[in-house]
Protein backbone atom coordinates (compact mmCIF):
# COMPACT_ATOMS: atom_id res chain seq x y z
CA UNK A 1 0.00 0.00 0.00
CA UNK A 2 2.57 2.48 0.63
CA UNK A 3 4.54 1.96 -2.04
CA UNK A 4 1.51 2.46 -4.30
CA UNK A 5 1.32 5.71 -2.62
CA UNK A 6 4.62 6.83 -3.24
CA UNK A 7 3.94 6.26 -7.10
CA UNK A 8 1.07 8.20 -7.03
CA UNK A 9 1.79 11.94 -8.23
CA UNK A 10 0.12 14.46 -6.73
CA UNK A 11 -0.34 17.37 -9.49
CA UNK A 12 0.21 20.17 -7.05
CA UNK A 13 4.05 19.17 -6.32
CA UNK A 14 4.25 18.88 -9.47
CA UNK A 15 3.96 22.53 -10.55
CA UNK A 16 5.98 23.54 -7.50
CA UNK A 17 8.85 21.69 -8.87
CA UNK A 18 8.23 22.83 -12.62
CA UNK A 19 8.05 26.35 -11.31
CA UNK A 20 11.72 25.37 -9.57
CA UNK A 21 13.25 23.77 -12.90
CA UNK A 22 11.48 26.90 -14.63
CA UNK A 23 9.64 24.40 -16.87
CA UNK A 24 6.15 26.12 -16.12
CA UNK A 25 3.45 25.40 -19.14
CA UNK A 26 2.57 28.35 -21.63
CA UNK A 27 -0.39 29.70 -19.88
CA UNK A 28 1.23 29.66 -16.36
CA UNK A 29 4.36 31.64 -18.15
CA UNK A 30 2.05 34.06 -19.76
CA UNK A 31 0.20 34.89 -15.81
CA UNK A 32 3.48 35.16 -14.35
CA UNK A 33 5.38 37.93 -17.15
CA UNK A 34 1.69 39.84 -16.57
CA UNK A 35 2.19 40.12 -13.15
CA UNK A 36 5.79 41.08 -13.11
CA UNK A 37 4.94 43.33 -15.36
CA UNK A 38 2.18 44.80 -13.39
CA UNK A 39 4.01 45.22 -10.33
CA UNK A 40 6.85 46.95 -12.58
CA UNK A 41 4.11 49.64 -13.63
CA UNK A 42 2.93 50.14 -10.45
CA UNK A 43 6.80 50.84 -8.85
CA UNK A 44 7.25 53.30 -11.68
CA UNK A 45 3.75 54.86 -11.21
CA UNK A 46 4.56 55.35 -7.35
CA UNK A 47 8.18 57.18 -8.66
CA UNK A 48 6.20 59.53 -11.12
CA UNK A 49 3.86 61.05 -8.28
CA UNK A 50 6.29 60.99 -5.33
CA UNK A 51 6.01 64.67 -3.38
CA UNK A 52 9.44 66.18 -4.44
CA UNK A 53 8.63 69.59 -3.38
CA UNK A 54 7.94 68.77 0.50
CA UNK A 55 11.04 67.77 0.69
CA UNK A 56 12.80 70.48 -0.67
CA UNK A 57 11.86 72.77 1.81
CA UNK A 58 14.53 74.56 4.41
CA UNK A 59 14.71 72.53 7.03
CA UNK A 60 17.10 75.26 9.40
CA UNK A 61 14.34 77.94 9.21
CA UNK A 62 11.38 75.34 9.37
CA UNK A 63 13.35 73.90 12.70
CA UNK A 64 13.24 77.71 14.87
CA UNK A 65 9.25 77.06 14.80
CA UNK A 66 7.80 75.75 18.32
CA UNK A 67 7.17 71.89 18.19
CA UNK A 68 3.16 72.03 18.10
CA UNK A 69 2.90 74.14 14.58
CA UNK A 70 5.88 72.00 13.51
CA UNK A 71 3.22 69.50 14.27
CA UNK A 72 0.21 70.63 13.17
CA UNK A 73 2.36 71.60 9.73
CA UNK A 74 3.12 67.84 9.07
CA UNK A 75 0.15 66.94 9.31
CA UNK A 76 -1.17 69.04 6.49
CA UNK A 77 2.07 68.51 4.50
CA UNK A 78 0.66 64.18 4.52
CA UNK A 79 -2.58 65.47 3.71
CA UNK A 80 -1.46 67.08 1.07
CA UNK A 81 0.73 64.52 -0.35
CA UNK A 82 -2.22 61.64 -0.16
CA UNK A 83 -4.93 64.00 -2.42
CA UNK A 84 -2.28 64.16 -4.76
CA UNK A 85 -1.40 60.74 -4.49
CA UNK A 86 -5.30 60.04 -5.46
CA UNK A 87 -5.76 62.67 -7.99
CA UNK A 88 -2.76 61.94 -10.08
CA UNK A 89 -2.33 65.96 -11.11
CA UNK A 90 0.39 66.86 -13.19
CA UNK A 91 3.07 69.14 -11.69
CA UNK A 92 2.68 72.91 -12.43
CA UNK A 93 5.71 74.77 -14.19
CA UNK A 94 7.69 76.63 -12.04
CA UNK A 95 6.87 80.57 -12.26
CA UNK A 96 9.27 82.90 -10.94
CA UNK A 97 7.43 86.03 -9.16
CA UNK A 98 10.16 88.55 -8.21
CA UNK A 99 8.10 91.14 -6.79
CA UNK A 100 4.12 90.71 -5.55
CA UNK A 101 1.66 92.00 -3.01
CA UNK A 102 1.26 91.27 1.09
CA UNK A 103 -1.96 91.38 1.99
CA UNK A 104 -2.19 92.08 6.00
CA UNK A 105 -6.22 91.36 7.57
CA UNK A 106 -5.81 91.92 11.51
CA UNK A 107 -8.67 92.13 13.17
CA UNK A 108 -9.11 91.93 17.39
CA UNK A 109 -9.76 88.21 16.87
CA UNK A 110 -7.26 86.61 14.37
CA UNK A 111 -4.16 87.77 11.78
CA UNK A 112 -4.24 86.64 7.97
CA UNK A 113 -1.57 87.07 5.67
CA UNK A 114 -1.29 86.86 1.95
CA UNK A 115 1.06 86.91 -0.28
CA UNK A 116 0.00 87.35 -4.08
CA UNK A 117 1.55 88.62 -7.58
CA UNK A 118 0.88 91.86 -9.20
CA UNK A 119 -1.88 90.62 -10.42
CA UNK A 120 -3.88 89.63 -7.12
CA UNK A 121 -3.42 85.96 -7.40
CA UNK A 122 -2.67 84.27 -4.09
CA UNK A 123 0.62 82.33 -4.07
CA UNK A 124 0.73 81.86 0.04
CA UNK A 125 -1.40 82.60 2.94
CA UNK A 126 -1.63 81.95 6.82
CA UNK A 127 -4.22 82.02 9.29
CA UNK A 128 -2.97 81.58 13.60
CA UNK A 129 -5.84 79.26 13.42
CA UNK A 130 -3.94 77.08 10.74
CA UNK A 131 -0.59 77.53 12.81
CA UNK A 132 -2.82 76.05 15.86
CA UNK A 133 -3.48 79.09 17.96
CA UNK A 134 -6.93 79.31 19.49
CA UNK A 135 -8.94 81.71 21.01
CA UNK A 136 -7.67 84.70 22.33
CA UNK A 137 -4.16 83.89 21.06
CA UNK A 138 -4.87 84.32 17.49
CA UNK A 139 -5.04 88.13 17.68
CA UNK A 140 -1.03 87.74 18.83
CA UNK A 141 1.55 89.71 18.01
CA UNK A 142 3.88 86.46 18.67
CA UNK A 143 1.14 84.61 16.11
CA UNK A 144 1.43 86.86 13.86
CA UNK A 145 5.27 86.56 13.36
CA UNK A 146 5.23 83.02 12.63
CA UNK A 147 2.13 82.98 10.25
CA UNK A 148 4.13 85.10 8.06
CA UNK A 149 7.09 83.54 8.45
CA UNK A 150 5.01 80.18 7.12
CA UNK A 151 3.74 82.38 4.61
CA UNK A 152 7.37 83.96 3.47
CA UNK A 153 8.92 80.60 3.28
CA UNK A 154 6.07 78.71 0.84
CA UNK A 155 6.66 82.19 -1.65
CA UNK A 156 10.41 81.87 -1.75
CA UNK A 157 11.35 78.50 -2.22
CA UNK A 158 8.02 77.89 -4.76
CA UNK A 159 7.97 81.18 -6.29
CA UNK A 160 11.45 83.06 -5.24
CA UNK A 161 9.57 86.48 -4.23
CA UNK A 162 11.85 88.90 -3.05
CA UNK A 163 9.83 92.09 -2.91
CA UNK A 164 6.28 93.32 -1.58
CA UNK A 165 3.70 96.18 -1.27
CA UNK A 166 2.45 95.58 2.27
CA UNK A 167 -1.50 96.67 2.35
CA UNK A 168 -2.45 96.66 5.86
CA UNK A 169 -6.14 96.43 7.08
CA UNK A 170 -7.79 96.04 10.44
CA UNK A 171 -6.94 97.48 14.32
CA UNK A 172 -5.35 93.98 15.61
CA UNK A 173 -2.27 94.07 17.53
CA UNK A 174 -0.60 91.71 14.96
CA UNK A 175 -0.24 94.35 12.00
CA UNK A 176 3.26 95.74 13.14
CA UNK A 177 4.47 92.70 14.41
CA UNK A 178 3.73 90.98 11.10
CA UNK A 179 5.55 93.66 8.87
CA UNK A 180 8.67 93.58 10.80
CA UNK A 181 8.57 89.45 10.67
CA UNK A 182 7.87 90.25 6.38
CA UNK A 183 11.11 91.97 6.31
CA UNK A 184 12.90 90.01 8.87
CA UNK A 185 12.26 86.57 7.16
CA UNK A 186 13.97 88.18 3.68
CA UNK A 187 11.58 90.37 1.80
CA UNK A 188 12.20 93.51 0.91
CA UNK A 189 9.23 95.88 1.41
CA UNK A 190 8.76 98.72 -1.05
CA UNK A 191 5.63 100.77 0.25
CA UNK A 192 3.13 100.12 3.18
CA UNK A 193 -0.79 101.06 2.65
CA UNK A 194 -2.68 101.46 5.32
CA UNK A 195 -6.45 100.44 3.67
CA UNK A 196 -8.48 99.77 6.82
CA UNK A 197 -12.42 101.17 5.95
CA UNK A 198 -12.96 104.18 7.62
CA UNK A 199 -16.88 105.70 7.57
CA UNK A 200 -17.46 108.81 6.10
CA UNK A 201 -20.23 110.54 7.91
CA UNK A 202 -20.45 108.73 10.45
CA UNK A 203 -23.29 106.65 12.42
CA UNK A 204 -26.66 107.87 11.69
CA UNK A 205 -27.32 109.63 15.08
CA UNK A 206 -30.20 108.62 17.42
CA UNK A 207 -33.72 110.20 17.37
CA UNK A 208 -34.27 113.12 19.32
CA UNK A 209 -35.99 112.26 22.91
CA UNK A 210 -39.64 112.94 23.25
CA UNK A 211 -40.71 113.65 26.91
Amino acid sequence: MTEEKKDKKNPETEIVKDEKNNSLPEDKKIEATLTDEADEFDSADDDLFSDDDLKNENKNEIEDLPEEIKQKLEKNKQARSKKKLIKKKKKKENIKIKSGHAYINATYNNTIISLADKSGNIISWASAGMAGFKGAKKATPYAAQIITKIAVLKAREEYGLEEVKVFVAGVGTGREAAIRALNANGLEIASIKDVTGVPHNGCRPKKPRRV
